[in-house]
Parts: C-alpha cells; structure tokens; sequence
C-alpha cells in the first residue's frame, strides 16, 4: 500500500475506531465498560424498560417534529425569497445566514438564554424548539438555495408563458422541482434537533428533558453498557437520516442533471 494510501486508512481508523468501541461495549456482558465480559444483548432489554429514557425520547421526538416544520418551511421561503434579491441585499443576507452555522453553541446558548430572560419567558418546550429553529433554519437556506442555484428555469417560464399564475407556477412547477432539497434539509434538521446537547441544557428549563440531556444525567452517575446502547441506537438514527438526506439531495441533483 502506498504511503498516501496508509495514511487516508490510519485517519479513517483515527476517527471511527471510538465508534465501533461504543457499539461494541454495548453488547458487553461485564457492568464495567472497561473490561469485556461476553456478548449480550441484556442492556438493550434493560434499555426497553427505561421509562426515563423513553420519556426523553419522546421529549426529542416534539421538538425535532416541531423544529422540522417551522424551520423547513422558513429555510425554504427564506432561500426563494433570496433567488429574487438585488445583488446588494445578497452581499448582506448571506454572511447573516451563515453566522448561525458558524456561531459557537455555547454563544448561541447564552444568547438565547439572555433574550428569554429578558422578555421573561418561561423555560419550557416551546423554547427548546424555537431555539432549535434559530439554529437549523439557516442550513434548510443553504441546502435549498444550492438546488436553485442548478434549477431548471425554462419550464417556469413556460408556464408563465401559458397563463399560469405565480402561485399556481410554485406548486406545480418550482416545489416538484424543490422536493429532493427541501426533504434533504428536513432531514438534516432532524437530525441537528435530535443531536443537539449544549443549546437544549441552557434552555430547557425543569422537566423538559431530551435524550441528549438524558444522557448526560446518566453518565455523571456512572457510565455503563446500557449507556453505550442508547448512544448506539442515537448513532444508528442519525446516521440513517442523514444517509436518507445524501440519497434524496444526490438523486435530485442526478435529476436536475438529465
């Protein structure tokens, strides 16, 4: 094997070899997850049972759902909107998109956290979701606006040609065409609102509780293979949608291609 080629299989190893110790583990047989006792599937049986676990998934499951909605349906508004914008207000809308993409959680957190106290805002699910929004809806822009950016606009056009309104245009014509985009970015929503740790600790608030701040809870008791599970099947779930939203965007490109 060549050198280069050592080096791309070494960083591959480097960066998922935690991972395949996690999913391991979780099929140890030993309480301790330093040492390897046998293969069971007992922690996720034990995980079954958890109702604190289910509760927090439940929990994540609202508001992804919520996040989902409310940021697919402005991220893809937010993106049209910008398709017929002046140059001038491009040059400043897109850095501020980007900025919640890039902006450190921890200052996001704090911030949000600020703007609640501030209008005196009670800490409950409805703030969890909407600062989910806040963060997520920039990458349904980004997401939308790269199918647009290789759209197709001759069949608008015709359609406009043929005595079809400008609504009538977008349902018929432009959203179809938007479709593998416009699902790519609500399942990555998905998966942002699900993964997301350090916004959701600021401003949950008591007894609005999601699977990541679940875990959390658990390990600082004591980490165990049931802990390991939960992060397993959380991988599997992630990786599953964000796999799903690959295909979509790829076969929507493939389409915009042909």
């Amino acid at each position: 094997m060549k050198p280069l080629g050592l080096y791309s299989a070494g960083m591959y190893v480097f960066l998922y070899a935690p991972i395949v110790v996690l999913i391991a583990f979780s099929l140890n047989d030993a309480s301790q997850t330093a040492t390897w006792g046998g293969f069971t599937w007992k922690w996720y049986a034990q995980l079954w049972k958890n109702e604190e676990v289910w509760n927090a998934a439940y929990m994540s499951a609202r508001v992804a759902l919520a996040t989902t909605i409310v940021a697919t349906v402005l991220g893809t508004a937010a993106a049209l909107g910008l398709r017929f914008a002046s140059q001038r207000l491009l040059s400043v809308a897109q850095p501020l998109i980007m900025v919640p993409i890039v902006l450190p959680e921890i200052v996001m957190a704090v911030s949000l956290l600020g703007m609640f106290g501030a209008l005196g805002v009670t800490l409950d699910f409805w703030t969890v979701a909407f600062s989910h929004v806040v963060f997520a809806t920039s990458y349904v822009v980004v997401v939308v606006r790269a199918r647009l950016a290789g759209m197709d606009t001759t069949l608008e056009e015709a359609a406009a040609d043929l005595g079809a309104t400008p609504w009538v245009t977008f349902w018929t014509v432009t959203l179809p065409q938007l479709a593998p985009a416009v699902v790519s970015g609500a399942l990555l929503v998905v998966t942002l609102s699900i993964d997301d740790y350090l916004i959701t600790s600021f401003v949950s608030g008591v007894g609005n509780t999601t699977l990541p701040l679940q875990i959390y809870a658990m390990v600082r008791k004591k980490v165990t293979p049931e802990i390991n599970a939960i992060c397993t099947l959380l991988l599997l779930v992630t990786t599953a949608m964000t796999f799903v939203a690959w295909l979509v965007e790829r076969r929507g490109s493939r389409e915009a291609r042909a």
